[in-house]
């Protein structure tokens, strides 16, 4: 383990379109662990994300439903909110969203400083306009074949397959996604961000940092790099977003993929400001910090080339140093669609399940390195298996030990007993654990925290306390149990960058407040509360019909 000391920690931005999925909680979950783990060192910490209400889904789907922007945005924006802390227990210092004047404000201040540079400057573009719908129509409201990989639909930006950046003018066979009409090209002034010009300074950034990044980051962002760097426009013709602050230009405002990855600046000034110490986010950006972002892999080159051009550009703040961009995560084997109804939503998850199964499957089944599928019944049996068979099983029968046969009194143990060597465990765990995530390889950490469990199940099997009470040998019984009530209260703390609420679960049985990342001493003589279980099992009928309601 390194000592960072402060840690900054921005995770992806979702399009407040819709609800989230289980793909987009499977992007985003590496940041909350990475945040609760780094506090639990003692690091200062500051990890910030929020809803992208500026998108040009939202506008789209105002259009669709007859409504303003800013009502989806905002209905969609505290659903967000809602469900990422309340429900999966994401611990943002600050969890915000585009539409706030702090935000405003700074990416105007951004645009202009580079402009003022002229690594920003205006030139006519011929662009797609409707004439069905007497409007240009921005990047995602056109949508055709990808010239590089054939995949269809393919957005005017980018494509979901194949993951490469595109302009409008590249599709194959386009058309407005409103009317589905073919558009025609008419010329419209716009700014760009001069990207050209970042060739070198980029070039020797990523060979600085790729080291600490994600495979999958590393790799693609070299061959954007080796295929050469073009200039990208960053304003639009449209009415929805953050205006362009020149005179002449009040019908453009900045696009979205200029303007949300300036939300992770933006939201530092912004917590900043309402902790009522307005310089507090220098130390994060203008000092020595070490910055995470998380996010899916069709976000890599939005944070591994145009993010750290705009730094660069605007000078004085710290780079990215570690990219966590996790792959694609399916549902059943197919692609999450909302079209064809394909998809398992956060919202509907709550209503019915434990969070905190949800965040151990993505993280021990999750897209970590390369793409994988959430499967119901894997689900099913991940929770009873494992969380419950293994993890919970192991901490109940311990505790149950102590209730029924100590009165709910935890007993002395000795150094020398025969299950000492599940201490070295423990001790080894916290190193080891702790390298893994700060390397961001989650679900190995993770089960090195369910391995203790494991040799605490087979352990226990084998000192058998229950026939050492029945043949007169409490207090030998009290010596080993009360070894396993030491190692419970550490995989409590182990547990929880992963599974906060049941640490704190834990934490409130075993009168435990301790969180700090380092071994906890024996809690002998300690009154612990009647346990609780602390996974519930899921049935088949219940799976059966989660699987029966897809695709309707």
């Amino acid at each position: 383990m390194t000592s960072r000391k402060r840690v900054f920690i921005g995770t992806a931005w979702p399009y407040a379109n819709g609800s989230l999925h289980f793909g987009h909680v499977a992007s985003l979950i590496g940041g909350d662990i990475l945040a609760r783990y780094h506090r639990q060192r003692g690091d200062e910490v500051l990890f910030v994300s929020g809803s992208d209400c500026h998108g040009t889904p939202i506008a789209v789907e105002a259009i669709k439903q007859g409504v303003k922007p800013e009502e989806i945005a905002s209905h969609y924006h505290e659903e967000f909110t809602h469900n990422l802390i309340d429900g999966l227990g994401f611990s943002y210092d600050l969890y915000t969203k585009t539409t706030t004047p702090f935000h405003k404000k700074t990416v105007q201040d951004i645009f202009l400083q580079l402009h003022r540079k002229e690594l920003i400057y205006s030139k006519p573009q011929n662009l797609p306009f409707c004439p069905s719908c007497n409007r240009f129509l921005p990047d995602r409201y056109i949508e055709g074949e990808c010239p590089k990989c054939g995949f269809s639909p393919a957005r005017g930006d980018q494509c979901d397959n194949c993951g490469n950046l595109l302009d409008p003018i590249q599709l194959v066979n386009p058309v407005c996604k409103i009317c589905g009409k073919t558009p025609e090209w008419r010329e419209s002034e716009h700014f760009f961000l001069k990207l050209s010009a970042f060739t070198d300074r980029l070039h020797e950034f990523v060979a600085s940092q790729s080291e600490s990044w994600r495979l999958n980051a590393a790799k693609f962002t070299a061959g954007l790099l080796k295929e050469g760097l073009i200039d990208r426009a960053i304003t639009r013709d449209t009415d929805w977003g953050v205006e362009v602050p020149l005179a002449g230009y009040e019908n453009k405002r900045i696009y979205v993929w200029f303007e949300a990855v300036c939300g992770y600046f933006s939201a530092s000034k912004e917590w900043a400001e309402l902790k009522g110490q307005p310089d507090d986010w220098k130390s994060y950006w203008q000092e020595e910090c070490w910055h995470y972002y998380v996010h899916g892999k069709d976000n890599i080159p939005f944070h591994t080339i145009i993010w750290p051009a705009i730094l660069i550009g605007y000078g004085g703040l710290n780079l990215p140093n570690q990219i966590v961009s996790s792959e694609f995560l399916n549902l059943e084997g197919r692609q999450f669609s909302k079209s064809r109804k394909w998809a398992a939503w956060i919202p509907d998850f709550l209503r019915s399940f434990n969070s905190e199964s949800l965040r151990y499957y993505l993280i021990a089944s999750g897209p970590e390195t390369s793409d994988s599928s959430f499967s119901w019944k894997e689900f099913q049996s991940r929770n009873n298996n494992e969380l419950i068979g293994t993890f919970g099983n192991f901490i109940h029968r311990v505790l149950s030990f102590i209730q029924r046969d100590f009165g709910g009194v935890v007993p002395r143990t000795s150094q020398d007993t025969g299950s000492s060597h599940l201490l070295t465990e423990v001790n080894h765990a916290y190193t080891q654990v702790g390298k893994l995530i700060e390397g961001a390889k989650f679900r190995e950490a993770l089960r090195e925290v369910f391995r203790l469990a494991e040799e605490g199940n087979r352990d226990i099997n084998k000192t058998a306390p229950w026939v050492k009470i029945r043949a007169g040998k409490k207090e030998e019984a009290g010596d080993v149990l009360g070894a396993y009530v030491q190692v419970i209260d550490n995989l409590r703390v182990l547990c929880s960058p992963f599974l906060p609420k049941t640490g704190q679960s834990l934490a409130k049985i075993l009168g435990s407040t301790d969180f700090n990342w380092n071994i906890k001493e024996p809690l002998s003589d300690k009154k612990i509360q009647q346990p609780i279980p602390l996974f519930n099992k899921i049935e088949d009928d219940v799976i059966r019909a989660e699987i029966e309601r897809l695709g309707k």
